[in-house]
């Protein structure tokens, strides 16, 4: 075996040896993955509404029996054109529909217009928005209300489940990462800083940058270990398409992977304490990450200053690519953009780092 495999081997079995640390590595993917995709949802569900009617004809009671049936939404009874107010105030119902009274000869294509008027409850502008379009695409697909104008015809490409689990595991895996290469990777060399055995390391014959490859390549197998559970849960328990170019996506996570390894070793340059370089790496790698990656919040959204702030986190352009690759099913040339500037961020992260690293030795 050689000397660089040996110090490897070393690590590997120093990281082994660490069972809870192992156990949260390996098992933090599968938590988080399972936790953004069950438990924690962007999608809207039970969404009450109300309805009020001037005259509850067989045409209005028809559709909201439709709309009964819908799984996203509850009925919360017929009420009186003056209880609207009382009923949103009291949080009785989200959204409130008002029939005209003339509903049954618009419906039956009599007369045109307006048929009925939503009234929602916009406290809450993001629940009352999505609750008002849930409602209205229920009334769009029903059938007492094809008939009553011409509809546009409405097709949603690429998750037509609008699956919220489907925008979380690119996020989650850009995150993953962040914390197995760019946390574990900084917070490892730190230690070995801290109780005093790296100047042990380095006066050995062993070249320092082998060393640092040896403690680096541990996190690297570990994490594209977490990359193929990833995509197993992706692709057969949430049913992602992965219709994408697969080699792309690899490519792609690989080079992230690297970059993330290289952020960890620039951290442990900058710092001589363990608790330091956890609380660098939660402060420059996580709450990026969570913030300004689109992870949770579109960029699109964003403050003109974050948006362009957003650019330089690695992150997103990672993100983003696998969008393009797990859920659009784009290929290779699909993702060049995202690709060259992650490629770039790499060379760049590493060479300051393996500077500013030979930089302290001298």
């Amino acid at each position: 075996m050689t000397t660089f495999g040996s110090f490897v081997h070393k690590e590997t079995l120093h990281i082994l040896r660490d069972t809870r640390t192992m156990m949260i590595v390996l098992l933090m993917p599968v938590v988080l993955i399972l936790l953004f995709s069950y438990a924690i949802s962007t999608e809207v569900n039970n969404v009450r509404f109300a309805v009020v009617s001037p005259h509850y004809t067989s045409a209005v009671l028809e559709q909201v029996r439709h709309l009964e049936a819908n799984p996203n939404l509850r009925f919360a009874g017929f009420i009186e054109p003056t209880e609207i107010d009382a009923t949103l105030r009291q949080g009785k119902a989200d959204v409130v529909l008002c029939y005209s009274a003339d509903y049954d000869r618009i419906s039956a294509g009599i007369e045109q217009g307006a048929s009925m008027q939503l009234v929602a409850d916009m406290s809450n502008p993001n629940n009352g928005t999505m609750a008002t379009a849930v409602v209205q695409g229920a009334i769009l697909s029903s059938q007492a209300s094809l008939a009553a104008a011409l509809q546009p015809d409405i097709r949603i490409l690429y998750n037509p489940q609008m699956k919220s689990s489907f925008n979380f595991v690119p996020g989650v895996l850009g995150l993953v990462f962040m914390l197995i290469c760019g946390m574990m990777t900084s917070v490892s060399i730190v230690r070995e800083k801290e109780v005093g055995t790296m100047e042990i390391l380095l006066v050995s014959p062993v070249k320092p940058l082998q060393i640092i490859l040896a403690k680096m390549t541990p996190y690297f197998m570990i994490s594209c270990l977490n990359l193929t559970t990833a995509l197993l849960l992706a692709k057969y328990l949430l049913q992602l398409p992965l219709t994408g170019s697969i080699t792309a996506l690899i490519i792609i996570s690989v080079l992230f992977i690297v970059l993330a390894l290289g952020l960890g070793l620039l951290i442990s340059v900058m710092v001589s304490k363990q608790i330091v370089a956890i609380l660098i790496s939660g402060m420059l790698l996580m709450i990026p990450v969570m913030m300004l990656s689109g992870m949770m919040f579109p960029i699109e959204n964003l403050p003109h200053f974050f948006r362009e702030l957003s650019v330089i986190i690695p992150a997103r352009w990672y993100i983003a690519a696998l969008r393009k690759l797990m859920i659009q099913g784009l290929p290779f040339l699909g993702v060049w953009k995202e690709m060259l500037i992650i490629s770039v961020m790499t060379l760049g992260i590493l060479s300051i780092s393996l500077k500013r690293f030979n930089d302290r030795l001298a």
